[in-house]
């Protein structure tokens, strides 16, 4: 009876992940959406006209494009001090990596004198050594990202008000600096010092997405580098990108908010049998404790937990929307 029952357990796995991986490639969804992604992906806009002025200014704004675009894909694999310093700590790399080796010695000592045995701690210690800290570096990191684009909008607002003032866009940025809250006023405040040592404000702004990589500071830098370069209505267009930050902002939450049901239905969903494991252990240890004690049921155990991370992975992917 049991290998039968592993057959039809192996099968539907096997059919699973046939479902998930093989199905969409076979059925062509991949193509579709890639065909959808080349059709709604942004084009520059090219007018042809006879005027050289705006000849110039749409070449200056296509390698203004180029140029960002350039320096976006060389960040997709980042050094660890540049996420250090993403994350708003000003740790060394050797300070990292001893409080990396702290907590996995901490971690495998007392499962180690737990007898558990030493594979178990070895992996329990990996994971607090090299996992935790890495973990907390992108928490910190998103944690002041979203700090960032919750003042950004009211940032730029007031650089709005100041250049319709009358007010050079520099002292706008000072402003910003004196009364912005962390961490705006830090990144802006590295704006007006690059540009005091003599790199131009456009460029200078450029960089702040380099170091706070959302797309939000991207608009930014890119509004005021094409306005330096090719000029145009800076108070104009940075009220257009007011609206557009604020209504990325209301678009964000109301994914967040239609999501919800689906992040409960799939917590509900992984906590279950833990919970589950759990009750029986303390209803009837003698009957669960088989999934530990047996060669097998050690077996079934870890591939239990590694279907459940399997579906937990899945499941983190269709409710994680990306826009």
């Amino acid at each position: 009876m049991q290998p039968l029952v592993l057959f039809v357990l192996v099968s539907v796995a096997i059919g699973g992940i046939a479902w998930v991986f093989v199905y969409p490639v076979l059925s062509g969804e991949r193509k579709a959406e890639k065909r959808r992604e080349s059709i709604a992906r942004a084009e520059p806009a090219t007018i042809r006209t006879s005027r050289a002025s705006q000849k110039s200014r749409r070449d200056s704004v296509e390698n203004t494009l180029k140029e960002l675009d350039e320096r976006r894909k060389k960040q997709k694999s980042l050094p660890l001090a540049t996420r250090i310093a993403l994350a708003g700590l000003s740790w060394s790399k050797q300070k990292f990596f001893i409080i990396s080796g702290a907590l996995g010695f901490g971690a495998f000592v007392p499962a180690f004198l737990a007898n558990i045995g030493i594979l178990p701690a070895l992996g329990l210690g990996f994971a607090a050594g090299f996992g935790v800290p890495r973990w907390l570096l992108s928490y910190l990191r998103k944690r002041r990202e979203n700090k960032f684009l919750d003042s950004l909008p009211d940032a730029v607002d007031i650089i709005v008000r100041g250049v319709k003032a009358g007010l050079p866009l520099l002292d706008c940025l000072k402003v910003i600096v004196n009364d912005a809250p962390e961490p705006l006023n830090a990144e802006f405040r590295a704006i007006v010092e690059t540009q005091t040592v003599g790199m131009p404000l456009g460029d200078a702004c450029a960089k702040l997405y380099e170091r706070v990589p959302v797309p939000e500071a991207n608009f930014f830098g890119i509004v005021i580098a094409i306005q330096q370069k090719a000029g145009g209505n800076l108070s104009e267009a940075l009220g257009n990108l007011s609206r557009v930050l604020r209504d990325r902002k209301k678009m964000k939450a109301k994914i967040k908010a239609m999501s919800q049901e689906a992040k409960a239905s799939a917590m509900i969903i992984g906590c279950l049998p833990v919970a589950v494991m759990t009750l029986v252990y303390i209803t009837s240890p003698d009957y669960i404790s088989l999934l530990w004690t047996e060669t097998l049921g050690r077996m079934m155990l870890a591939a239990s937990a590694f279907w459940m991370f399997m579906g937990v992975m899945v499941m983190r992917k269709m409710i994680n929307f990306d826009f």
